[in-house]
């Protein structure tokens, strides 16, 4: 197994860069129309970033415990080659699709995504407002391993993937050629995926491309202008509260339901499901 590099590690210096020099383009070029920064909010996104290396260095004890044992177990193997790299890739982001989709439409799972759609604004810096609780994404790679493919080959393509869809989180690129708005995600894409208002909702969930979006029904192109944000904004700039909001309101659910029915419905149906009769939370 060649050693492959912490993508996201050695761009963190780029990203701090990149961030920067955003930032000083809204000082020298204000677009009133655009969410730009905040001190506050960039403050909590950078903590929140921070945070997720070291909890993400934790959950990484059993997720490579149980991947090592997945790939120890199946006799297939996939070599780590110039041109099995490419397959690998391809093969991460698909299940990066589905693992993002599922994190919006299961309410315990989109309790951890939530973190990264909670600012009201749309820059470089929320590509960094990370969740700290990430155990929830490694099940859906579990079919990678089990094909043969090592689990630090899985990890570096996971980290290629995030570092693509850093330069994503943008107001600053418009539209870019249709060829490349056809197949790769770009930052018109993703601001769908951010935006708030209910024809944009629950759309544009790939990481690098976009093509599974239109093969599976869930994409949805940038027309009227996206208000950022969840459709019910925290108000609270607290990095602690921040990444554990959701948790806090699933189990003031979960304690007023009446039947073990709700109790799950709470628990595994999506973010807005109410129990039968119920009035949506105010």
């Amino acid at each position: 197994m060649p050693q492959l590099p912490d993508a996201v590690m050695w761009s963190i210096p780029a990203f701090v860069l990149l961030t920067v020099v955003e930032l000083i383009s809204y000082r020298i070029h204000p677009d009133e129309d655009a969410a730009g920064y905040a001190a506050k909010d960039t403050a909590t996104s950078l903590s929140m970033g921070l945070g997720s290396l070291f909890f993400d260095f934790l959950w990484k004890i059993p997720i490579v415990v149980v991947y090592t044992a997945v790939y120890e177990f199946t006799p297939l193997r996939v070599p780590v080659d110039w041109w099995t790299l490419p397959l690998m890739l391809l093969a991460q982001d698909f299940f990066y699709y589905w693992q993002h989709r599922g994190h919006h439409v299961i309410r315990i799972l989109w309790a951890s995504h939530v973190v990264h759609h909670s600012s009201r604004k749309f820059n470089l810096s929320t590509a960094l407002r990370q969740p700290w609780t990430g155990m929830t994404s490694w099940v859906f790679y579990l079919p990678v391993v089990a094909c043969g493919v090592h689990p630090a080959a899985l990890a570096f393509c996971s980290s290629l993937s995030l570092v693509y869809q850093f330069w994503i989180h943008t107001e600053r690129v418009d539209k870019l050629p249709r060829p490349v708005e056809f197949v790769l995600n770009t930052p018109s894409h993703h601001r769908v995926h951010h935006a708030s208002q209910g024809g944009y909702l629950d759309r544009n969930f790939g990481g690098i491309l976009i093509v599974w979006d239109r093969l599976f029904g869930s994409f949805a192109a940038e027309g009227e202008r996206p208000v950022f944000g969840l459709t019910k904004n925290i108000t609270t700039f607290n990095p602690l509260r921040v990444a554990t909001h959701e948790y806090a309101a699933i189990a003031r659910d979960v304690a007023a339901a009446r039947t073990w029915r709700d109790r799950a419905g709470h628990v595994l149906r999506g973010p807005g499901w109410r129990p039968r009769g119920e009035e949506p939370a105010a």
